[in-house]
């Protein structure tokens, strides 16, 4: 009898010396402006000015498979006529003069692929306001395109630096290390085939840049601020309860262009077959 009294007093006691599980805390979600890219080559192909645009006369043009995108400038802009800068600057990329000019500083720069956030922000943080425009300023872009050479089709990954001046110390292009250790002007790119890299520069005015707002609000020459409409004023009041999720729609609609010295559509940079333009060709805005 006595063990059974010792036995129960003894369970008792284990039970009541068993620690309290830990409580679960729910931290509350916090709505946030997040931005994605998209890149279509379907999406309508526009000029600087934000028009239609057709391929010129003695050029040829591919849509290139696209790997990462990076931005180096947000803004939401209030009205057309509001001039650059003065709308809601929502990020700006670290800037260096370790080039000597002042430059984007690479090493800080994030490429994200298709479908990534390259920007997110609690919205409670933001002014609150009506915003009829973006401006995203691009500053890289990495993707594979296809060439011909010697009679045989092949392909290469290509590395295309978009802002205005960035110094630029390393990169990596599809598994190999590029050394720099200087500024490079918009246009600059790399490119990367055969395990061979070759480095090269786009002529002035060869990065078409659409800007709809061209006359009421222009960007400096030299700059990649792509600009474009939202479909329904944006409004941020600051009691959102979800998150405000914008796809940025790039067309990449014969984005890389090219000047034929045989007209077969394909790029032969053996026989003089020189890169024009490599920049985006519009941007359209998705807000779920």
């Amino acid at each position: 009898m006595n063990r059974i009294i010792f036995f129960a007093v003894f369970v008792l006691g284990m039970a009541a010396c068993k620690p309290e599980p830990e409580p679960i805390i729910f931290e509350p979600t916090v709505p946030k402006l997040i931005m994605k890219f998209k890149f279509d080559p379907t999406q309508e192909r526009l000029n600087n000015l934000g028009q239609p645009a057709s391929m010129p006369v003695g050029n040829a043009g591919q849509s290139p498979s696209f790997k990462k995108m990076a931005a180096h400038y947000i803004e939401l802009t209030p009205e057309a006529t509001t001039l650059l800068g003065d709308g809601l600057v929502l990020f700006k990329a670290d800037e260096t003069e370790d080039g000597g000019a002042l430059a984007i500083d690479f090493s800080k720069s994030n490429p994200v692929a298709e479908g990534e956030a390259f920007f997110s922000v609690p919205i409670s943080t933001l002014q609150t306001g009506i915003f009829e425009y973006l401006r995203v300023s691009l500053s890289y872009q990495e993707y594979d395109i296809a060439y011909r050479a010697q009679g045989f089709d092949l392909s290469g990954r290509l590395a295309s630096f978009l802002g205005y001046n960035q110094y630029i110390t390393t990169y990596n292009l599809d598994g190999a290390n590029v050394v720099v250790h200087a500024n490079k002007w918009q246009g600059y790119w790399g490119f990367r085939t055969l395990g061979q890299t070759i480095q090269g520069q786009v002529p002035p005015g060869g990065i078409t840049v659409p800007n709809p707002l061209f006359d009421s609000s222009p960007i400096p020459a030299g700059s990649c601020v792509v600009t474009a409409q939202f479909d329904y004023p944006l409004y941020i009041t600051g009691n959102e309860t979800e998150d405000i999720v914008v796809t940025v729609s790039l067309s990449i609609n014969n984005s890389f262009e090219w000047t034929e010295v045989v007209a077969d559509g394909k790029y032969e940079p053996s026989i003089g077959e020189n890169v024009v333009d490599m920049g985006v060709r519009g941007m359209k805005l998705i807000v779920e």
